[in-house]
Protein backbone atom coordinates (compact mmCIF):
# COMPACT_ATOMS: atom_id res chain seq x y z
CA UNK A 1 0.00 0.00 0.00
CA UNK A 2 1.32 3.47 -0.85
CA UNK A 3 1.59 5.98 1.96
CA UNK A 4 -0.57 8.75 0.38
CA UNK A 5 1.89 11.52 1.16
CA UNK A 6 -0.21 14.38 -0.25
CA UNK A 7 -3.29 13.46 1.79
CA UNK A 8 -1.14 12.94 4.88
CA UNK A 9 0.64 16.25 4.46
CA UNK A 10 -2.47 18.35 3.83
CA UNK A 11 -4.36 16.65 6.66
CA UNK A 12 -1.41 17.09 9.03
CA UNK A 13 -1.16 20.75 8.10
CA UNK A 14 -4.82 21.36 8.89
CA UNK A 15 -4.71 19.35 12.14
CA UNK A 16 -1.65 21.28 13.32
CA UNK A 17 -3.38 24.52 12.40
CA UNK A 18 -6.53 23.59 14.37
CA UNK A 19 -4.46 22.50 17.38
CA UNK A 20 -2.32 25.66 17.36
CA UNK A 21 -5.02 28.20 16.47
CA UNK A 22 -6.38 28.54 20.05
CA UNK A 23 -2.85 28.79 21.54
CA UNK A 24 -1.45 31.44 19.16
CA UNK A 25 -0.51 34.66 21.04
CA UNK A 26 -0.24 32.72 24.37
CA UNK A 27 2.93 31.97 26.31
CA UNK A 28 3.64 28.38 27.36
CA UNK A 29 2.45 28.71 31.02
CA UNK A 30 -0.88 30.13 29.76
CA UNK A 31 -1.24 27.28 27.26
CA UNK A 32 -0.56 24.67 29.95
CA UNK A 33 -3.08 26.36 32.26
CA UNK A 34 -5.68 26.32 29.48
CA UNK A 35 -4.98 22.92 27.89
CA UNK A 36 -3.31 20.81 30.58
CA UNK A 37 -0.10 18.81 29.97
CA UNK A 38 1.09 19.46 26.42
CA UNK A 39 1.57 15.77 25.59
CA UNK A 40 -2.17 15.25 26.11
CA UNK A 41 -3.50 18.26 24.22
CA UNK A 42 -6.87 17.46 22.65
CA UNK A 43 -7.98 18.57 19.21
CA UNK A 44 -10.54 21.35 19.83
CA UNK A 45 -14.24 20.73 19.22
CA UNK A 46 -15.14 21.87 16.62
CA UNK A 47 -11.73 21.56 14.91
CA UNK A 48 -11.64 25.02 13.33
CA UNK A 49 -8.63 26.08 11.24
CA UNK A 50 -7.07 29.49 10.63
CA UNK A 51 -6.19 31.40 7.47
CA UNK A 52 -3.14 29.10 7.20
CA UNK A 53 -5.26 26.18 5.96
CA UNK A 54 -7.61 28.42 3.99
CA UNK A 55 -4.72 29.89 2.03
CA UNK A 56 -3.09 26.47 1.57
CA UNK A 57 -6.32 25.26 -0.05
CA UNK A 58 -6.51 28.44 -2.16
CA UNK A 59 -2.98 27.83 -3.43
CA UNK A 60 -3.71 24.12 -3.96
CA UNK A 61 -6.79 24.88 -6.06
CA UNK A 62 -4.91 27.51 -8.08
CA UNK A 63 -2.11 25.05 -8.72
CA UNK A 64 -4.54 22.32 -9.74
CA UNK A 65 -6.24 24.67 -12.23
CA UNK A 66 -2.87 25.75 -13.67
CA UNK A 67 -1.66 22.16 -14.09
CA UNK A 68 -4.98 21.10 -15.66
CA UNK A 69 -4.29 23.66 -18.40
CA UNK A 70 -0.84 22.32 -19.30
CA UNK A 71 2.77 22.42 -18.19
CA UNK A 72 3.18 24.57 -15.06
CA UNK A 73 4.71 27.90 -16.12
CA UNK A 74 4.77 31.42 -14.64
CA UNK A 75 1.93 33.02 -16.62
CA UNK A 76 -0.19 29.88 -16.51
CA UNK A 77 0.16 29.75 -12.72
CA UNK A 78 -0.18 33.42 -11.84
CA UNK A 79 -3.77 34.02 -12.92
CA UNK A 80 -5.53 31.10 -11.16
CA UNK A 81 -3.52 31.53 -7.94
CA UNK A 82 -4.14 35.26 -7.94
CA UNK A 83 -7.89 34.63 -8.44
CA UNK A 84 -7.94 32.11 -5.58
CA UNK A 85 -6.17 34.55 -3.25
CA UNK A 86 -8.66 37.29 -4.17
CA UNK A 87 -11.57 34.88 -3.56
CA UNK A 88 -10.11 34.07 -0.14
CA UNK A 89 -9.67 37.78 0.62
CA UNK A 90 -13.30 38.55 -0.27
CA UNK A 91 -14.80 35.46 1.42
CA UNK A 92 -17.00 35.90 4.52
CA UNK A 93 -15.02 32.96 6.01
CA UNK A 94 -11.87 35.11 5.95
CA UNK A 95 -12.38 35.92 9.63
CA UNK A 96 -9.57 33.89 11.22
CA UNK A 97 -7.15 36.66 12.22
CA UNK A 98 -5.36 36.78 8.83
CA UNK A 99 -2.00 38.54 8.60
CA UNK A 100 -1.76 42.17 7.54
CA UNK A 101 0.67 41.40 4.72
CA UNK A 102 -1.80 39.04 3.02
CA UNK A 103 -4.67 41.49 3.49
CA UNK A 104 -2.75 44.47 2.10
CA UNK A 105 -1.34 42.56 -0.87
CA UNK A 106 -4.67 40.91 -1.72
CA UNK A 107 -6.39 44.30 -1.56
CA UNK A 108 -3.95 45.59 -4.19
CA UNK A 109 -4.34 42.41 -6.27
CA UNK A 110 -8.12 42.95 -6.17
CA UNK A 111 -7.60 46.40 -7.68
CA UNK A 112 -5.75 44.86 -10.63
CA UNK A 113 -2.20 45.91 -9.73
CA UNK A 114 0.62 43.91 -11.34
CA UNK A 115 1.51 41.40 -8.64
CA UNK A 116 5.09 42.67 -8.34
CA UNK A 117 3.60 46.04 -7.28
CA UNK A 118 1.02 44.48 -4.97
CA UNK A 119 3.68 42.39 -3.25
CA UNK A 120 4.83 43.59 0.16
CA UNK A 121 8.56 43.68 -0.58
CA UNK A 122 9.47 44.42 3.04
CA UNK A 123 7.52 41.54 4.60
CA UNK A 124 9.12 38.24 5.49
CA UNK A 125 6.21 37.12 7.67
CA UNK A 126 5.53 33.38 7.65
CA UNK A 127 2.29 33.79 5.65
CA UNK A 128 3.91 32.59 2.42
CA UNK A 129 5.64 29.45 3.65
CA UNK A 130 2.78 28.31 5.91
CA UNK A 131 0.72 27.74 2.72
CA UNK A 132 3.37 26.47 0.26
CA UNK A 133 3.10 22.69 0.94
CA UNK A 134 0.96 22.05 -2.18
CA UNK A 135 3.93 23.08 -4.36
CA UNK A 136 6.01 20.36 -2.71
CA UNK A 137 3.25 17.78 -3.15
CA UNK A 138 2.11 18.42 -6.73
CA UNK A 139 3.44 15.54 -8.84
CA UNK A 140 5.61 15.75 -11.95
CA UNK A 141 7.29 19.11 -11.38
CA UNK A 142 10.95 19.67 -12.19
CA UNK A 143 13.19 21.20 -9.52
CA UNK A 144 13.10 24.45 -11.48
CA UNK A 145 9.28 24.50 -11.63
CA UNK A 146 8.97 23.67 -7.94
CA UNK A 147 11.40 26.40 -6.89
CA UNK A 148 9.90 28.97 -9.26
CA UNK A 149 6.31 28.17 -8.24
CA UNK A 150 7.16 28.26 -4.52
CA UNK A 151 8.80 31.67 -4.85
CA UNK A 152 6.11 33.06 -7.17
CA UNK A 153 3.26 32.14 -4.83
CA UNK A 154 5.20 33.84 -2.01
CA UNK A 155 5.80 36.92 -4.12
CA UNK A 156 2.08 37.49 -4.71
CA UNK A 157 1.90 38.68 -1.09
CA UNK A 158 5.32 38.45 0.64
CA UNK A 159 8.04 39.83 -1.63
CA UNK A 160 10.94 39.88 0.84
CA UNK A 161 13.79 37.66 -0.38
CA UNK A 162 13.68 35.67 2.88
CA UNK A 163 9.99 34.89 2.34
CA UNK A 164 10.84 33.67 -1.18
CA UNK A 165 13.78 31.51 -0.04
CA UNK A 166 11.94 30.07 2.97
CA UNK A 167 8.95 29.15 0.78
CA UNK A 168 11.28 27.45 -1.69
CA UNK A 169 13.02 25.54 1.14
CA UNK A 170 9.70 24.54 2.74
CA UNK A 171 8.36 23.16 -0.54
CA UNK A 172 11.67 21.35 -1.10
CA UNK A 173 11.52 19.79 2.38
CA UNK A 174 7.93 18.61 1.84
CA UNK A 175 8.91 17.15 -1.54
CA UNK A 176 11.97 15.33 -0.14
CA UNK A 177 9.96 13.82 2.72
CA UNK A 178 7.11 12.77 0.43
CA UNK A 179 9.72 11.02 -1.75
CA UNK A 180 10.98 9.11 1.30
CA UNK A 181 14.12 11.07 2.22
CA UNK A 182 15.54 10.11 5.63
CA UNK A 183 14.70 12.75 8.26
CA UNK A 184 18.14 12.29 9.86
CA UNK A 185 19.75 13.74 6.73
CA UNK A 186 17.13 16.39 6.02
CA UNK A 187 18.84 19.44 7.53
CA UNK A 188 22.03 18.65 5.60
CA UNK A 189 20.08 18.32 2.35
CA UNK A 190 18.32 21.63 2.97
CA UNK A 191 21.62 23.40 3.74
CA UNK A 192 23.14 22.05 0.51
CA UNK A 193 20.08 23.22 -1.42
CA UNK A 194 20.34 26.70 0.12
CA UNK A 195 24.04 26.95 -0.76
CA UNK A 196 23.39 25.84 -4.35
CA UNK A 197 20.60 28.38 -4.84
CA UNK A 198 21.80 31.40 -2.94
CA UNK A 199 22.81 33.41 -6.04
CA UNK A 200 19.96 32.16 -8.23
CA UNK A 201 17.20 34.64 -9.09
CA UNK A 202 14.29 32.97 -10.91
CA UNK A 203 13.64 35.78 -13.38
CA UNK A 204 11.09 33.93 -15.56
CA UNK A 205 8.94 33.40 -12.44
CA UNK A 206 9.63 36.62 -10.53
CA UNK A 207 10.05 39.19 -13.28
CA UNK A 208 11.29 42.52 -11.94
CA UNK A 209 10.24 41.90 -8.34
CA UNK A 210 13.82 42.49 -7.16
CA UNK A 211 13.79 46.02 -8.61
CA UNK A 212 11.17 47.06 -6.04
CA UNK A 213 13.77 46.64 -3.28
CA UNK A 214 16.95 48.68 -2.81
CA UNK A 215 19.38 45.97 -3.94
CA UNK A 216 22.00 46.60 -6.66
CA UNK A 217 21.22 43.34 -8.52
CA UNK A 218 18.76 40.43 -8.56
CA UNK A 219 21.52 38.12 -7.27
CA UNK A 220 22.22 40.42 -4.33
CA UNK A 221 18.48 40.61 -3.57
CA UNK A 222 17.86 36.85 -3.44
CA UNK A 223 21.15 36.09 -1.63
CA UNK A 224 19.90 38.07 1.40
CA UNK A 225 17.02 35.62 1.73
CA UNK A 226 19.16 32.51 1.49
CA UNK A 227 21.62 33.90 4.06
CA UNK A 228 18.76 34.35 6.55
CA UNK A 229 17.59 30.80 5.88
CA UNK A 230 21.09 29.36 6.26
CA UNK A 231 21.43 31.10 9.63
CA UNK A 232 18.08 29.60 10.73
CA UNK A 233 19.15 26.12 9.56
CA UNK A 234 22.36 26.52 11.57
CA UNK A 235 20.31 27.25 14.72
CA UNK A 236 18.18 24.20 13.93
CA UNK A 237 21.27 22.02 13.55
CA UNK A 238 22.56 23.31 16.90
CA UNK A 239 19.21 22.56 18.61
CA UNK A 240 19.21 18.99 17.28
CA UNK A 241 22.74 18.36 18.65
CA UNK A 242 21.32 18.48 22.19
CA UNK A 243 17.57 17.86 21.83
CA UNK A 244 15.35 19.16 24.61
CA UNK A 245 11.78 17.99 23.93
CA UNK A 246 10.36 19.53 27.12
CA UNK A 247 11.65 23.03 26.32
CA UNK A 248 9.65 25.52 24.25
CA UNK A 249 11.10 25.01 20.72
CA UNK A 250 10.81 28.75 20.03
CA UNK A 251 13.65 29.37 22.48
CA UNK A 252 16.01 27.42 20.18
CA UNK A 253 14.93 28.37 16.65
CA UNK A 254 12.70 31.42 16.98
CA UNK A 255 9.06 32.32 17.51
CA UNK A 256 8.02 31.69 13.91
CA UNK A 257 6.36 35.00 13.09
CA UNK A 258 8.93 35.39 10.31
CA UNK A 259 9.45 32.94 7.49
CA UNK A 260 12.86 31.43 8.24
CA UNK A 261 11.95 30.90 11.93
CA UNK A 262 8.61 29.24 11.11
CA UNK A 263 10.47 26.83 8.83
CA UNK A 264 13.19 26.06 11.40
CA UNK A 265 10.84 25.67 14.37
CA UNK A 266 8.32 23.59 12.39
CA UNK A 267 11.18 21.32 11.31
CA UNK A 268 12.51 21.13 14.89
CA UNK A 269 9.15 19.90 16.22
CA UNK A 270 8.93 17.30 13.43
CA UNK A 271 12.52 16.09 13.89
CA UNK A 272 12.21 15.81 17.68
CA UNK A 273 9.34 13.32 17.24
CA UNK A 274 9.77 11.73 13.81
CA UNK A 275 7.87 8.57 14.75
CA UNK A 276 5.30 10.30 16.98
CA UNK A 277 3.52 12.72 14.63
CA UNK A 278 0.71 13.60 17.05
CA UNK A 279 3.26 14.40 19.78
CA UNK A 280 5.12 16.57 17.25
CA UNK A 281 1.90 18.52 16.54
CA UNK A 282 1.22 18.97 20.25
CA UNK A 283 4.75 20.20 20.87
CA UNK A 284 4.39 22.68 17.99
CA UNK A 285 1.03 23.92 19.30
CA UNK A 286 2.44 24.40 22.80
CA UNK A 287 4.91 27.13 21.87
CA UNK A 288 5.23 30.78 22.80
CA UNK A 289 5.30 31.94 19.18
CA UNK A 290 3.10 31.64 16.08
CA UNK A 291 1.72 28.29 17.23
CA UNK A 292 -0.74 27.60 14.41
CA UNK A 293 1.79 28.31 11.64
CA UNK A 294 4.54 26.32 13.39
CA UNK A 295 2.17 23.39 13.95
CA UNK A 296 0.77 23.47 10.42
CA UNK A 297 4.31 23.25 9.02
CA UNK A 298 5.16 20.44 11.47
CA UNK A 299 2.05 18.57 10.30
CA UNK A 300 2.89 19.12 6.63
CA UNK A 301 6.38 17.63 7.16
CA UNK A 302 5.20 14.69 9.29
CA UNK A 303 2.32 13.84 6.97
CA UNK A 304 4.52 14.03 3.87
CA UNK A 305 6.95 11.59 5.48
CA UNK A 306 4.49 9.16 7.11
CA UNK A 307 1.40 9.48 4.90
CA UNK A 308 -2.24 9.72 5.96
CA UNK A 309 -1.95 6.81 8.40
CA UNK A 310 -0.05 9.18 10.68
CA UNK A 311 -3.23 10.86 11.93
CA UNK A 312 -5.89 9.46 14.28
CA UNK A 313 -9.14 8.79 12.39
CA UNK A 314 -11.24 10.56 15.03
CA UNK A 315 -9.16 13.70 14.44
CA UNK A 316 -9.16 13.55 10.62
CA UNK A 317 -12.90 12.90 10.55
CA UNK A 318 -13.81 16.18 12.20
CA UNK A 319 -11.30 18.64 10.77
CA UNK A 320 -12.83 21.68 9.06
CA UNK A 321 -12.53 21.61 5.22
CA UNK A 322 -12.04 17.84 5.39
CA UNK A 323 -13.58 17.12 1.97
CA UNK A 324 -11.45 19.83 0.27
CA UNK A 325 -8.28 18.47 1.87
CA UNK A 326 -9.13 14.89 0.89
CA UNK A 327 -10.04 15.66 -2.72
CA UNK A 328 -6.83 17.64 -3.33
CA UNK A 329 -4.77 14.96 -1.58
CA UNK A 330 -6.42 12.12 -3.52
CA UNK A 331 -5.79 13.85 -6.85
CA UNK A 332 -2.06 14.20 -6.16
CA UNK A 333 -1.67 10.78 -4.52
CA UNK A 334 -3.19 9.15 -7.60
Amino acid sequence: MTKRAATGSLMGLALGDALGFPTEFNDVPSILAKCGPWRQMALPRPAIVSDDTQMTLALGRGLRTSMDRGVLAPLRMTRPVREEFIDWYQSPDNNRAPGNTCLQACDLLTRGKPWQEASRIGSKGCGANMRVAPVGLAPGLSDEQRAGAAQLQSGLTHGHPTALAASDLTAHAVHLLAQGAEPAGLVGMLRSYAYENRQKYHEPWLGDLWAHAADPSPEHFIARGWEDCLAALERLREALRSPSPETDPCLATGAGWIAEEALATGLLCFLLFVDEPVTALRRAACTSGDSDSIACLTGAFAGAYLGDEAWPADWSERIEYRSDLLSLGALWDA
